[in-house]
């Protein structure tokens, strides 16, 4: 295989925890690191990339890129995708798979316990296997830190049991999942296994009393035709309340009437009843790293 690797090389530890891992199983590597995204499609078509490593929302920016610059996607032999570093929803992963024509793997870990690799899910998208023989995992309650039974969500808390330089004991890493099994998986790995990533403690958002996610206004944007990946939520102050608005980008024939549509999702499924906004593609500004999904300005309006 050739691997891309598109993480940061520099205090971010996604890009050589991915490096040292295709040299250790004789991958070539192309080691092009973040951002000049046109380059890095040229590269991956003419170097012939078979993998990409990003943090979870950059293939996005390789479609973006590649619609702008008229590149022919057809062109390239990538065949599969590990993307983790950021939530992503389901609905999310479906349409990069459909756009770019690959299979995706989601892989969790964190620079405290040295970057990627503390658990990856396989083919039969069962769960993301744990690399037990380094990391003993517990899920406990965010409030109490009380263990929770398996299948019940909660916070991640990861012991390392083979780190020498930074060991870390019951380390709270605020992500939130759940154990959905400890027996063996169809592919025959032993691991245990969590359900990918839910969300995090420090990103639960309360608008008038109601408690939610980013990741679940994705998954509702998401099921609607015509509505693109690139959302922002604002929050603000208004009046003594709270007003909420979610600008989303939609493609050029999109119906309008799917504002209408998406609120009323919203209200059904999260008892949330924002101001929907539609944006052109490319009108919301894109970060140079993780994206930006949540703009709360209610401390300061």
């Amino acid at each position: 295989d050739v691997i891309q690797i598109t993480p940061s090389f520099g205090l971010f530890t996604g890009g050589f925890g991915f490096h040292y891992g295709a040299e250790r199983l004789g991958a070539m590597v192309i080691p092009t690191g973040a951002g000049r995204t046109a380059l890095q499609l040229t590269l991956m078509r003419d170097l012939g990339a078979t993998v990409v490593t990003a943090i979870a929302t950059y293939p996005l920016r390789l479609l973006e890129v590649a619609r702008e610059e008229r590149f022919d996607l057809g062109t390239l032999a990538l065949r599969v995708g590990i993307f983790g570093s950021e939530i992503w929803s389901d609905e999310l992963r479906a349409r990069i798979e459909r756009e770019l024509r690959i299979r995706t793997f989601d892989i969790i870990g964190m620079t405290e316990t040295g970057g990627p690799g503390l658990g990856i899910d396989c083919a039969a998208r069962a769960g993301i296997h744990v690399w037990e023989d380094h990391f003993f995992v517990e899920i406990v309650d965010p409030a109490t830190g009380a263990p929770r039974p398996d299948g019940a969500e909660g916070e991640l808390v990861v012991s390392t049991l083979t780190r020498a330089g930074l060991p870390l004991v019951r380390y709270r890493t605020h992500d939130l999942t759940r154990v959905v099994a400890r027996a063996r998986c169809d592919c025959g790995r032993t691991a245990l296994r969590l359900d990918r990533l839910r969300g995090r403690t420090d990103d639960m958002l309360i608008f008038k009393g109601v408690n939610f996610y980013p990741r679940q206004v994705e998954t509702v944007l998401l099921r609607h035709a015509g509505v693109s990946h690139e959302y922002r939520i604002v929050l603000d102050s208004e009046g003594g309340g709270e007003r909420m608005t979610i600008h989303v980008e939609t493609e050029p024939d999109c119906d309008p009437s799917v504002a209408a549509r998406v609120r009323r999702a919203l209200h059904d499924r999260l008892a949330l009843s924002p101001e929907v906004r539609l944006c052109a593609l490319g009108e919301l500004e894109r970060p140079a790293g993780k994206a930006v999904r949540v703009v709360d300005r209610r401390a300061t309006t």
